[in-house]
């Protein structure tokens, strides 16, 4: 008997964004150009435009979430107009909201509009350069937790993979941080290019806001198990999902748990949906052995058959 195929669709975080994502998806897909369209049916600026055209405003977070969970989205929309499904979903930071739309959880006019909301108070919880992230390798999660138990203001954002965690906290503190940990062993210490300290404690007013968003928002259950950053574990339930989602933008991303649970559920074949592969990248550091893809440009379609 031949192996189970059991896919997971993993969806990236912000800073995955480029100009001309998923364009030639949008020429060449009817599924795919209709959640172009529905998108810019539901916001306050055109994802089109944005996307295809060049313009600075994709790296703002306020804009950049909307425009990147479009472009995954129409990806996936091809990918399910071709028969493939996934049996799990896991996104990164924001990407969890295209895992709850694989999922079911919310429809992609919820999702696009939440995470426009989303992005605003992100980008608003923080005055601009009061808050900062940094990139650590080459240290485990307990000897960075050791140096920052002495660092109030700074806390760990991301567990990504064995090697690579990301902190964030009071800019000055980060910095201090970076020093610290440099000592400690890290190999290094790398500042990150980001509008705000997400997912640490400075975040929690928007958490505050979105909470509100959410309240007002339809959550469904999920028809997949989908994977929650704060718990690292599967959700399979409706009750919790506005809280997580909440607590999210303040909480750690345990990236590295998510695909630990995935694994064991069963999940044999990862497929990163959208530009770039950070998180296929970051997979095959947690475990060599799972197979994974990333689906990006159209031509990239043609490995799925042997993929899958």
């Amino acid at each position: 008997m031949g192996e189970i195929r059991r896919i997971a669709f993993l969806y990236p975080g912000q800073g995955a964004q480029k100009t001309g994502m998923a364009q030639d998806f949008y020429e060449k897909s009817e599924a795919a150009r209709s959640i172009f369209e529905r998108a810019d049916q539901v916001l306050d600026f055109s994802v089109c435009d944005m996307i295809f055209h060049g313009d600075d405003r994709l790296d703002q977070t306020e804009y950049t979430q909307a425009a990147l969970l479009t472009a995954c989205m129409a990806i996936t929309a091809e990918l399910t107009a071709r028969g493939i499904r996934p049996d799990f979903a896991a996104g990164l930071s924001l990407g969890e909201y295209g895992a709850l739309t694989a999922a079911g959880v919310l429809s992609f006019e919820e999702a696009v509009r939440l995470v426009r909301k989303r992005g605003i108070y992100m980008e608003q919880a923080v005055p601009a350069g009061e808050g900062a992230m940094s990139a650590v390798l080459g240290l485990d999660a307990g000897s960075v937790e050791r140096v920052l138990a002495e660092l109030p203001g700074v806390e760990i954002a991301n567990d990504n993979c064995p090697g690579q965690l990301v902190i964030a906290g009071e800019a000055a503190r980060v910095a201090e941080a970076g020093e610290r940990l440099k000592e400690a062993g890290a190999k290094r210490v790398v500042s990150l290019n980001v509008s705000g300290p997400f997912h640490s404690a400075m975040l929690a007013p928007a958490g505050v806001r979105l909470a509100e968003e959410l309240a007002n928002t339809e959550i469904r259950k999920p028809r997949i198990p989908y994977a929650s950053n704060v718990t690292g574990s599967l959700v399979t339930e409706a009750e919790p999902i506005r809280r997580l989602l909440a607590d999210q933008v303040s909480s750690r991303v345990r990236w590295q748990d998510n695909v630990k649970a995935l694994r064991e559920a069963g999940a044999t074949h990862f497929i990163e949906i959208g530009p770039g592969r950070t998180l296929t990248g970051f997979l095959r550091k947690i475990d060599r052995s799972l197979h994974c893809c990333n689906i990006e440009k159209w031509e990239d379609l043609e490995q799925l058959e042997s993929f899958l």
